[in-house]
């Protein structure tokens, strides 16, 4: 009723040092990946980047009401 020991086998993967090819599918098609990206989410980025823009467009117009503040 002991411990019986089991013979495992290990698989070790490495790349070689010499291998060019590793991820070949990364830059294949990547135009057309983007555009799939950008087509699927614009809505999530169109909420993100929206009052992201109109925050910056209003600090923008802030100042410079600021600056031109003291000529009058």
């Amino acid at each position: 009723m002991g411990k019986q020991p089991v013979k495992l086998k290990a698989v070790v993967y490495a790349l070689s040092p010499f291998q060019q090819k590793v991820m070949p599918g990364l830059w294949k098609d990547l135009p057309g990946k983007i555009h799939h990206k950008v087509s699927e989410n614009w809505i999530s980025a169109t909420l993100l980047l929206g009052p992201l823009v109109g925050v910056h467009q209003y600090v923008q117009y802030f100042q410079e009401k600021e600056k031109l503040e003291h000529r009058y």
